[in-house]
């Protein structure tokens, strides 16, 4: 007797193999959402400092300092959408609270002529993204900022 097909054996052994492959892919696909979110969380600050100094040179808002800043609209825009990438709880901007997985922290000293923003990286919450009014921007590795910190 000749019959034709596929015994229950050889059918477990390609369900198992798929799903081995499928896992794989799921795995690396994490991975590559995790970094997508790191540069957007990047992207988002560098636009930061491009504002920062629009900020800084218009009379109207500014008047040569960065006070209210972390207020702005285009800034606090920025800021929220790092948040959002990062998975971070909140976006906080008062000076006297240090930076911590779960915030995004935006520092502006009471003279008005430094400022700093800090976002937790979705790849890694031990390590943070930060930009500054002296022109950083740069990773801290297992850490955020100071209290009263503006600068990375």
């Amino acid at each position: 007797m000749n019959k034709k097909g596929f015994t229950l054996i050889e059918l477990l052994v390609v369900i198992a193999i798929i799903g081995i492959l499928a896992s794989v892919v799921l795995a690396s696909l994490n991975s590559a959402r995790a970094k997508g979110a790191d540069a957007a969380i990047k992207a988002n600050l560098a636009n930061v400092r491009a504002q920062a100094e629009l900020y800084y040179d218009d009379a109207a808002m500014g008047n040569g300092d960065y006070i209210g800043l972390c207020a702005n609209t285009v800034v606090a825009a920025a800021t929220e959408a790092a948040r959002s990438a990062s998975g971070a709880a909140s976006v906080v901007t008062a000076i006297g609270t240090a930076g911590t997985a779960t915030t995004v922290i935006c520092h502006e000293n009471a003279a008005g002529s430094a400022w700093a923003i800090d976002s937790p990286l979705k790849s890694s919450t031990a390590n943070s993204w930060c930009v500054d009014s002296t022109g950083a921007a740069k990773q801290i590795t297992g850490g955020y900022l100071a209290i009263d910190d503006v600068t990375c």
